[in-house]
Order: structure tokens, then C-alpha cells, then sequence
């Protein structure tokens, strides 16, 4: 392909990945989006591949092929459950990437040097591609590369032994609990200064082992940052990674001279971006908290709490469904762990067959990934038009007659609103408590991710529905007439 094809298919693959985060704003143009972006994706590896001054075919396409069989066969094992952790395993890949891509560009200017000093010409050194780039570029350009080299390690390497830590935690495979080294921040704070020291040395010409270096210490600070973030941050820990990702592959963009690449690690680190001030507001916290300081603690002991839980069983919730008039269903993590999906898709279709008002109401941060429950719920066939957000639905509780809480607690929690001590004070809830009647579907009397008692499930108007979310759904269909 000539350059000007290539710059042509940089062009619409850049349209097509803006349409698809612009369709993704709502479910029913998601799918649609979802193929923008992988129309967009093929467009950009073709002109890439087929390029100018590409070589080594051979490998190139061995590596895409490995890929794309590695990535069938993940996909196709990971159940809707696990793809929070799979977000965070794939942006620990972008953040590797980024560092071999400088580390590599580092190697390469060397090489060049190095035929420069001995005399030898262009033609003669035989350079196409990046290393023609490089031989062309006069001193000055060579600083502003060597700076976005800093940039792409460092931000890759942090991005790279986060994401790992995401994914432990998310996965249950490292304890979700905030945990820090003796030091706390000062650490933190130290490592960042080594990096730019370092950096500096870099630029001044101290060689590539001040980047593998940064490579390790930057590594460390993913690690312990993300580490001292608790479990109920995760969802914006995960938005964060992956503006984290967008960035360094941006910088590496630059390195390489890829406009797309710059492009769309512009598009991936900004959306990301927004995507967490959206959920630190939904948090009612600050993003530099969550960043630096992981899930709060308590500012003095917690409130009493006052009541018992009292447990139902399936013949007294149906009752109550079977009287009500108007149903909310909160959805939550526990939901998508029992694959209940299904099951509460067809409670609604039976409920709405009945003429009741039956409508879902959307934490932004349920689950532990952004749009997880809305995703849940598309897949089950649920109408769109019934799966309401938190602000679009909180005012319609006092008139409901029956909340049902499916596997929530965080979110549901009114102790964000009554106890200034908890660690969740002031964090917007579904206040499903103001409903007439409420029903929680929870395994058992276990706190939520975050650790926190929910004053909720002792209120004289909760009842508890004990057990496994679609065992407890499905018995409680028949009943529904």
C-alpha cells in the first residue's frame, strides 16, 4: 500500500472508533458500535501490515495468528462474570507493549548512531521504516523522542503491574483489602522522583539501562498504588488502567511516528478519563483519593445498628409480587455470579404480563465494572426502556410498592446517608429502603466487597431472601400468577 492509501484507512479507522465510543453512550446502538470499532480495528492492522516499509511479514503474521487463536479461545471460556478482571488483564497487555515498544526504540536509535558514526549512508545501511525515521531526525527530534520514550515505559510499566493487581484482586486471587508498604505515599513519592532522575539521565545520554530501571521501579509503582486501593474502588481503578493504557500507547504513537495510534490512544486515555471522574462522582469520591489514599477508613466508630434481619421464604415474596402494582429491581454483583440473569428477565415478562409497572434501577458503579448489570441485562433480552439509571429512578421509590434487591449491598446501603463515620458517607445510593416493601436476594449475612454492614437488611420493611439468586428466582416463579 502506498503511504497515501495507508494515511486514507488512518482516516476512516479513526471515524469508525469514534463512532463506536459515540454509539456506546446507550444499549440500543451498542451492538452497532461494537462492530464500528471492530470494522475500524481490521482497517488499522491491514494498513499498518501492508504498509510502507514494513518487514519481517513472515513473523508479523505468525504473531496476529497466535493472537487472534489466543483470544478466541479466552473469550470463549470467560463467563459475563469474569470480564471485569478480563478488562483489567487486557490493559496490563497494552501497558507490556508500550514498554518493549520503547525499550526497542531505544535499542534501534543506537543502531542508527552507530552507522552514522561509522560514515556509512543511508542507502548503504539498507534502513526502511522506523529505522529510516530515525535516521532522519536532526537533534532536537531525537530529544522529544527520547522523552516520549520515558513516557511510553513509564506510564506502560505502571499501567502493566496495576492491571496485574486489578485483576488479583478482582478475581479474589490477592485479598481486596487496601494494602500498603511501610512508607505509604513518601514510597510512592520516591520511586516517581528515582524515574525522573532517571529520566534525565536518560536525556542527557546515559544509555537504555536508566530505562529498564524506570521499567522496574514505575512497575513497582503500579503495583503498590494499585494495591492500596480497596476493594470498592475497583470499578474506578479499572476505568482509571484503562485511560492509563490509552496514554501510553499514545506516547509509544508518537514514538513511532503512527498517527492512529496517537489517535486512539488519545481516544482510549480521554474517555477513560471522563469515565472515572464519572464514577468517583457516583462514589462521592475525590479521583486523587481514590488514586493515592485506596477505600477510605472511618472517621469514629460506626453507627448501632438497630433491628434484626428477618428472613422470608419464596411463597411470601410472590404474595407480595402478586398484590404489588409496582416492582423496582436493583441489580447487583451477586446477580451476575449466579448467572441469574435469565431468570429475572422472565420474573419481569411474567410480571408485566400481569399488567404491573416493573422497571430496574442502575447503580453507575454495580458490579465491578462500568455497565456491567445494563450488559447483563441486554443479554437477557430485557427492554431497554425499563432499565433506568440511579437519578432517573431514586424519586420513584417511596411510591413503590415492592424493591427487590438481587445480589447489591454498596449500593443499596443507607448508612452512606445516615452514618458521617462510615466509609461510604456521603456516596449517592438507591434508597430502595423508602419502598413499601423490600426483598434482598443474598446468599447469606456476609457484608458487601467493600467489607461494610447495610443497615438495610435489618429495617422493619426488608426482608431477607436467602440463597443462590436464580435457585431463589426460579422457585419463586411458579407462583406468580
Amino acid at each position: 500500500m502506498s503511504a497515501g492509501l495507508v494515511s486514507a484507512a488512518y482516516i476512516a479507522a479513526s471515524v469508525l472508533f469514534i463512532l463506536a465510543l459515540g454509539g456506546l453512550s446507550n444499549q440500543e446502538s451498542a451492538k452497532r458500535a461494537v462492530w464500528y470499532g471492530i470494522v475500524g480495528m481490521g482497517v488499522a492492522m491491514f494498513a499498518t501490515i501492508f504498509g510502507p516499509g514494513v518487514s519481517n511479514m513472515f513473523l508479523i503474521l505468525v504473531a496476529i495468528a497466535g493472537g487472534a487463536v489466543a483470544g478466541t479461545y479466552v473469550a470463549g471460556k470467560v463467563q459475563m462474570t469474569e470480564m471485569p478482571q478480563l478488562v483489567a488483564a487486557l490493559h496490563s497487555f497494552v501497558g507490556l507493549a508500550a514498554v518493549f515498544i520503547g525499550l526497542n526504540a531505544d535499542v534501534m536509535l543506537s543502531t542508527v548512531n552507530d552507522l552514522k558514526a561509522s560514515g556509512i549512508s543511508l542507502q548503504d545501511a539498507d534502513l526502511t521504516g522506523f529505522g529510516e525515521k530515525l535516521w532522519k531526525k536532526d537533534a532536537v527530534e531525537i530529544a522529544i523522542l527520547k522523552v516520549e520514550v520515558f513516557l511510553g515505559i513509564f506510564i506502560g510499566a505502571v499501567t502493566f503491574t496495576g492491571s496485574v493487581v486489578a485483576f488479583g484482586k478482582l478475581a479474589g486471587k490477592i485479598d481486596g483489602k487496601p494494602t500498603k508498604l511501610p512508607g505509604g505515599h513518601m514510597l510512592n513519592a520516591g520511586a516517581l522522583t528515582a524515574c525522573i532522575i532517571l529520566g534525565l539521565m536518560y536525556f542527557s545520554g546515559s544509555g537504555v539501562w536508566t530505562m529498564v530501571l524506570v521499567t522496574l521501579i514505575a512497575g513497582f509503582i503500579g503495583w503498590h498504588l494499585i494495591m492500596g486501593i480497596g476493594g470498592a474502588d475497583m470499578p474506578v481503578v479499572v476505568s482509571m488502567l484503562n485511560s492509563y493504557s490509552g496514554w501510553a500507547a499514545a506516547a509509544i504513537g508518537f514514538t513511532l511516528g503512527n498517527d492512529l495510534l496517537i489517535v486512539t490512544g488519545a481516544l482510549v486515555g480521554s474517555s477513560g478519563a471522563i469515565l472515572s471522574y464519572i464514577m468517583c462522582k457516583a462514589m462521592n469520591r475525590k479521583f486523587v483519593n481514590v488514586i493515592l489514599g485506596g477505600f477510605g477508613g472511618t472517621q469514629g466508630p460506626a453507627m448501632d445498628i438497630e433491628g434484626e434481619m428477618v428472613a422470608i421464604e419464596a411463597e411470601g415474596v410472590a404474595a407480595a409480587l402478586n398484590d404489588a402494582d409496582s416492582v423496582i429491581i436493583v441489580p447487583g454483583y451477586g446477580m451476575a455470579v449466579a448467572q441469574a440473569q435469565q431468570s429475572v428477565s422472565e420474573l419481569v415478562r411474567k410480571l408485566r404480563a400481569q399488567g404491573k409497572t416493573v422497571r430496574f434501577g442502575i447503580h453507575p458503579v454495580a458490579g465491578r465494572l462500568p455497565g456491567h448489570m445494563n450488559v447483563l441485562l441486554a443479554e437477557a433480552r430485557v427492554p431497554y426502556d425499563i432499565v433506568l439509571e440511579m437519578d432517573e429512578i431514586n424519586d420513584d421509590f417511596p411510591s413503590t410498592d415492592v424493591a427487590i434487591v438481587i445480589g447489591s449491598n454498596d449500593i443499596v446501603n443507607p448508612a452512606a446517608q445516615d452514618d458521617p463515620n462510615s466509609p461510604i458517607a456521603g456516596m449517592p445510593v438507591l434508597e430502595v429502603w423508602k419502598a413499601k416493601q423490600v426483598f434482598v436476594s443474598k446468599r447469606g449475612q456476609g457484608t458487601g466487597y467493600s467489607g461494610i454492614e447495610n443497615p438495610l437488611f435489618f429495617k422493619e420493611n426488608t426482608r431477607m431472601f436467602y440463597g443462590d439468586a436464580k435457585a431463589s428466582l426460579d422457585k419463586l416463579m411458579p407462583m406468580i400468577d
